[in-house]
């Protein structure tokens, strides 16, 4: 199995412009998600994909793969397979595609690896990872994604809401009786099927929650979860990058 990581990297960013070039103790931010994302040994091609020259020179000063995507993209997802054209149109193709957050500076390699190894049942269709929630902060948050599984780990449903509901129950007792799973936005797609979402249509559940991976549901195809018990911190804002140059004590 010949894997692709795509890390996905936006310049224009609403609430953080320029955010993949923001310096963490002497490196900037896309070049820690690619030295960590290299270090997968599952990965066997790395590049970054970006609409924006400055990435661009910046991942090649380093000794980064990089490909120049369109700005009209919507989604990483769409960025991923427009890197996967590319490279099929100079004979290079690859099984199972990685979409790695661009925005998660500490992404531990082993997270890349636990999604790449849903493929390993040849019906995974696409994967994704869920942790353990275990505050109401985050359960209740609409910024905090949760899911829900089926007894074999294959998503069934993703909302901002806490699900499920445990009726009757007052919230902070929820977690006497049930688990609840948020989830990790990181995605493998075999390639096949990454040319396939990209086609489909905007549906109304993904209106409703705002959430892209509904409309893959929607339309039938199956999101295999692993749990991970690491957890996965991603930088929206600058006040998020104060909070993980913070944890980041030595340069990496």
């Amino acid at each position: 199995m010949k894997t692709l990581g795509v890390i996905p990297s936006r310049f224009a960013s609403t609430r953080f412009p320029g955010k993949p070039l923001a310096v963490i103790h002497g490196k900037t931010m896309i070049q820690r998600v690619y030295e960590q994302a290299l270090s997968c040994r599952g990965v066997d091609y790395l590049v970054v994909a970006t609409d924006h020259e400055a990435i661009r020179d910046h991942i090649l000063s380093f000794g980064g793969l990089v490909v120049m995507t369109s700005e009209k993209h919507r989604s990483g997802t769409e960025r991923c397979q427009e890197v996967v054209q590319q490279l099929a149109s100079n004979n290079q193709f690859f099984d199972v595609v990685i979409n790695i957050q661009g925005d998660e500076p500490t992404i531990d390699p082993i997270q890349i690896e636990q999604v790449l190894s849903c493929f390993q049942h040849p019906g995974t269709d696409i994967s994704t990872l869920i942790k353990t929630i275990s505050s109401v902060d985050e359960l209740t948050s609409p910024d905090v994604v949760k899911v829900v599984a089926d007894l074999h780990g294959k998503a069934l449903y993703f909302s901002r809401s806490p699900i499920p509901n445990s009726r009757g129950i007052p919230i902070g007792e929820w977690f006497r009786d049930t688990t609840y799973y948020k989830h990790i936005g990181i995605y493998g797609y075999r390639s096949e099927i990454l040319m396939q979402l990209v086609n489909l249509p905007v549906s109304p559940l993904e209106l409703a929650e705002s959430l892209e991976q509904l409309r893959w549901l929607e339309n039938g195809f199956h999101i295999q979860t692993k749990t991970t018990e690491i957890e996965s911190v991603s930088v929206d804002t600058p006040a998020d990058l104060l909070k993980i140059t913070n944890k980041v004590s030595t340069p990496r």
